[in-house]
């Protein structure tokens, strides 16, 4: 049998170069072309149109002017945020918890114009104008809120995460006139969870407050 293999196999021919071959062609053509097409891509990449597209991906911004514990601010912020990431990202009041950061818990109750809300589900650019207070603006000075002392002589705290919104919330119930009996009390402060359970001790202080207006 014989070994020898065929032309197209082996050694090129002496003389003139021969014709690539079709496996030669297609490879070569493809590469060219890529690299042609990626070069083209490059050079017609313009500043302007990555400035267009960092644009398009940056989330809309809103001023914002409001009143916290007497101070004013005033604020350029992503439309998205919070008022419970305004005040302790923003503003440096970390007083205000951020709990389940669902509206479910009422870590972060603070007073919006005087009524409570949960911050971590209002949105800051919706308060143009309103005035907020916070467990830092509760106190007078060195003088403790009424409520805040009750709390304290109440013990009416445990672990601490949750007192600030149970303060802050006793406070507008308080303000409401939801104060004629424990059940009341109980119902109308509902809204504020304590996984240490202190809730007797916290009806307590808010009956002891309510009844020292």
């Amino acid at each position: 049998m014989s070994t020898e293999l065929p032309e197209s196999y082996g050694s090129p021919p002496d003389g003139p170069a021969s014709a690539p071959s079709r496996r030669t062609f297609i490879a070569t053509t493809t590469a060219v072309g890529s690299a042609v097409m990626a070069g083209g891509l490059v050079a017609g990449a313009s500043p302007s149109g990555a400035e267009e597209a960092s644009a398009a991906e940056a989330p809309p911004s809103g001023r914002v002017a409001l009143t916290v514990n007497g101070k004013r601010h005033i604020a350029v912020i992503d439309n998205r945020t919070s008022l419970l990431d305004l005040l302790r990202e923003h503003f440096g009041l970390p007083g205000t918890k951020k709990g389940c950061n669902a509206g479910a818990c009422g870590a972060c109750t603070v007073l919006v114009d005087g009524r409570r809300v949960t911050s971590c589900l209002t949105l800051a650019v919706r308060l143009e104008g309103a005035e907020v207070t916070t467990i830092e603006g509760l106190a007078d000075g060195d003088e403790l809120h009424p409520l805040q002392q009750a709390f304290i002589e109440q013990d009416a705290f445990q672990c601490g995460f949750c007192t600030p919104g149970q303060i802050m919330s006793g406070v507008g119930c308080i303000k409401e006139g939801h104060t004629g009996s424990h059940e009341e009390i109980r119902e109308w402060m509902s809204g504020n969870i304590c996984r240490c359970g202190c809730y007797v001790k916290i009806v307590r202080a808010v009956e002891q407050t309510a009844g020292g207006r």
